[in-house]
């Protein structure tokens, strides 16, 4: 069965493979070079070039970038019936006395491409359309040979494998959103339910930073390359009816990923105000040093995470110490050994757009090149900003050029950034889980805004009268007190 061999080294460091096409400067057959470099072309001619033959193969790089951008211009079942059509035309793979020995010669390159697409992009494959297309054509190759037959057979369980795995995935966020609730709620319903605390449940910061790298990588694992396209898709301005991919998105791993940041920031934060406890309608605090504890806590965590390359976590981290009602803790912050803290914001400060970031996130990348362990691969970048530079190489640059032809200078360098995070994704993380750890960090219930800033109050007296109608307006309208 063919293999796709690892992203690792598919670009090179100006985003395309620079010894993939021909010298020629000008048009080849609707497709546009310049010093070896395919900069442009038809959509119908970008389709011609994904097509084998059997004296040819497209490199994948040119696979990985063009199924990764077609996603902006057309349906996938729609390239796969195209793709299909033409496979089935070009080598006469339709006619009632088929050569055996031209389906021999050409079978291996179609299956070798179809493998590429379904272990690259497997979730393009929950559409019933691209299954009824990727059957038809498997078929047509298995009536050859028997080892092709069982190729295609392999193919086929893999991927219908990878779609089962990602539905029970899908499932078990889904029971996790479903259960989420308000902590104050909680509080108020059930105290008994959750008296435990971060610390209780792990005191070893270094242990939480690797649950916490746990879940990112899980997470991280399950984004198709697709979805950074997707989550930007606009209408193809060649295009009068329809609406590219929009309506026919399959997977929200992307969104549901960015909601696990803010679900760690508000932890963070909702750890630090929780340390209080309801009585009688009343948030009773404790006392600083215990915040300042648990701030101190979280900034050792931060630096663990740093240490293995989890920026991600970092910066969720630092986010949940920032927001309003724990930065306005002064009296509790006044007891905090802040030296560490100020390290870890230095490094991730978002002036110079995040320039000590993006070296330090080098450094990781390189350290991951060379590693001889899964433990020195990890990068897990601050998806984020990675979201947003995507974004703005997607908006900064025409998807087509005046001519009409797609600007595929500008899908080298999308799919150089995308293929980096493929790479990212597929480490597995070396550290042993706890699963009672794991639980506490999905399923914890975290304060909502308005009840982060009441404990916040609570602990620490609101200081002008803005804050005090504050105060007064959430302890009436969230404890039926004033």
């Amino acid at each position: 069965m063919p293999q796709t061999p690892p992203f690792a080294a598919m670009f090179d460091s100006s985003g395309c493979n620079r010894n993939l096409y021909q010298s020629e400067e000008d048009n080849c057959g609707g497709l546009y070079y310049h010093d070896n470099n395919l900069l442009s072309g038809s959509l119908e001619a970008l389709i011609q070039h994904l097509v084998p033959s059997v004296d040819y193969y497209p490199d994948r790089t040119y696979i990985f970038t063009f199924l990764l951008s077609s996603h902006l211009f057309m349906h996938p079942y729609e390239l796969m019936a195209k793709v299909c059509h033409l496979c089935i035309e070009q080598q006469r793979l339709s006619e009632p006395g088929l050569d055996k020995n031209r389906i021999r010669k050409i079978a291996p390159k179609i299956l070798q491409l179809l493998t590429e697409w379904t272990e690259t992009f497997p979730y393009d494959f929950r559409d019933e359309r691209m299954m009824r297309n990727l059957k038809e054509l498997a078929q047509r190759i298995a009536s050859g040979d028997e080892m092709y037959r069982k190729n295609v057979q392999q193919l086929l369980q893999n991927l219908i494998r990878k779609l089962t795995t990602v539905s029970q995935y899908e499932e078990v966020l889904a029971k996790i959103n479903a259960t989420s609730t308000d902590r104050l709620t909680v509080l108020k319903t059930k105290p008994q339910s959750i008296q435990r605390d971060i610390i209780t449940v792990c005191n070893d910061p270094y242990v939480l930073a690797q649950q916490l790298t746990h879940i990112e990588l899980e997470r991280l694992n399950y984004i198709g390359p697709e979805e950074f396209v997707q989550a930007f898709v606009q209408k193809d301005p060649l295009d009068n009816d329809k609406s590219c991919y929009r309506d026919q998105k399959k997977t929200r791993n992307l969104e549901a990923y960015v909601e696990w940041f803010n679900r760690l920031s508000y932890l963070v934060a909702t750890e630090i105000c929780m340390s209080v406890t309801l009585q009688w309608h009343v948030l009773q605090p404790v006392k600083k040093k215990q915040r300042a504890r648990v701030i101190e806590y979280f900034i050792d965590v931060a630096r663990e995470c740093f240490n293995i390359g989890n920026f991600n976590s970092l910066m969720a981290i630092i986010s949940g110490m920032n927001m309003s009602p724990v930065s306005r803790l002064k009296k509790t912050w006044a007891k905090v050994k802040t030296a560490k803290f100020d390290i870890l914001e230095h490094q991730m400060d978002p002036s110079s757009n995040f320039y000590n970031y993006r070296t330090a996130l080098r450094g990781a990348a390189q350290r991951s090149l060379t590693a001889h362990s899964n433990r020195e691969k990890i990068v897990i970048p601050f998806f984020s900003l990675l979201i947003k530079d995507i974004y703005f190489l997607n908006e900064g640059c025409a998807s087509r050029l005046p001519n009409g032809h797609v600007n595929f200078e500008k899908f080298w360098e999308l799919a150089k950034q995308v293929s980096e995070f493929m790479t990212w994704k597929q480490v597995e993380c070396p550290f042993e889980r706890d699963r009672k750890i794991l639980q506490y960090l999905l399923t914890v219930p975290v304060f909502s805004d308005d009840a982060l800033y009441l404990a916040s109050y609570e602990s620490e007296s609101p200081e002008n009268h803005i804050e005090k109608d504050r105060w007064k307006t959430l302890r009436s309208a969230l404890l039926g007190r004033v």
